[in-house]
This record gives structure tokens, sequence and C-alpha cells, in this order.
């Protein structure tokens, strides 16, 4: 990628997963935090640079995973919902430079390069994509410099960046991704026995 055509990446990882027993950002699948696979995958796909968003057990986090090379940033109001951690990882991403950001959850272990690519092929400040499966879109997402304040000002509680989108619905780019990628969130126990995935007890008590 050209200095002009920078693409971010996002991770949020901040919640603290009340439904699966344990932050998102501590589940392992096998011995290797999930965070890192989806470092890996963002890498991969070009996204540079890569701001990684904590919240509930991030000591924790820093300590079981390697998040060499990202900018770590701690939502200390991550209890009020994905919203506040958009808005964080916007405000964090380093390089002026950068005219697009690509925002994926932690929980997504279907997440592929592929899919990141798609999504990522329309790295222009004006560009608003989403990624769809079965036709209902989710992650990644991918918005455009020129909707960061907006985006910032709208992103809401777990609905995030949802109010922007709907009102500048007319602008979104869906971007087929069923074929490349699983778009399922590991946010209930079955799913997570059914990615193989594990989330130890917290060393602190998460205050809610």
């Amino acid at each position: 990628m050209t200095a002009l055509s920078r693409i971010a990446g996002i991770i949020i990882a901040a919640g603290g997963g009340r439904r699966i027993g344990g932050p998102e950002a501590l589940l392992h699948q096998g011995e290797r935090p999930l965070v890192n696979q989806v470092l890996d995958t963002m890498r991969s796909a070009g996204c540079g640079p890569l701001v990684v968003v904590l919240g509930a057990a991030a000591e924790q986090v820093r300590a079981t995973a390697d998040l060499t090379g990202s900018t770590v940033v701690v939502n200390r109001s991550w209890g009020t919902g994905i919203g506040s951690s958009i808005r964080l990882g916007l405000d964090a991403v380093p390089d002026v430079r950068t005219e697009a950001v690509v925002v994926v959850p932690v929980d997504m272990p279907g997440l592929t390069e592929a899919a990141v690519r798609r999504v990522a092929a329309l790295p222009y400040p004006e560009a608003l994509v989403c990624a769809t499966y079965e036709g209902l879109r989710g992650y990644p997402m991918l918005f455009g410099r020129r909707h960061w304040p907006g985006i910032a000002a709208l992103a809401n509680a777990d609905v995030g960046a949802r109010p922007y989108l709907m009102a500048h619905k007319d602008e979104i780019v869906d971007i087929a991704c069923d074929t490349v990628a699983d778009g399922s969130r590991a946010n209930t126990p079955e799913l997570l026995a059914a990615w193989g995935l594990t989330v130890p007890v917290p060393a602190q008590r998460i205050a809610v």
C-alpha cells in the first residue's frame, strides 16, 4: 500500500463476555489467544497500523497475549458497550496518512484474510463498507476517514456504528463474504464449544 492509501485496523477486545463466562479478549483456541490470531489475520491482509482496544481484564490480556507491533488502548468505560470502544479506537489511529480503517471484534474466530481484503478493497476516505453473510451485515467493516467524526459522535452503547450506518445507508457498499469467512461471533457457550474456544477465569473480578 502507498502512503496515500493506508488502511488501519481496529480490533475491539474490551467486552466483559458475561454470556461466555469471561472477557472476550481472553479467549483461547488451544494454547493461543484469539486476539493474536485476529492480529495476524489483519496484518496478513495488509492493515496497518493496528489498534487493539482492551477493557475488561486488560492487564491479564497484556500478560497473556503478544500485542507487539500494535497500539494498545484501554477503554475504562467498556461496560457502556462497543460504542465507546469504537470512539477510542478511532482516536488512537496513530498515522494521519490513514485514509480508512477496518474494524473487527476479537470474538470472531472465523475471520479470514480473504474477508478483510474484500472489505478493504475500497481504501478511500469516503468509503463505507460492510461484510455480509447470507445477506446480513456484519464484520469486518471499513470506515473511510471522512466518516470518522460522525461515527464517533453517534456510536452508542452496544449498537456501535449502527446509528451512523443507518443514517448513511445509501452510501454503504455491501461485500458478500459467505464463501471466504464465517461471520459468527463466539458469544455463546455453544459457539465456544463449536470453535474449540476456552476463556480463562479472569485473575480479578470484572466490575460491570
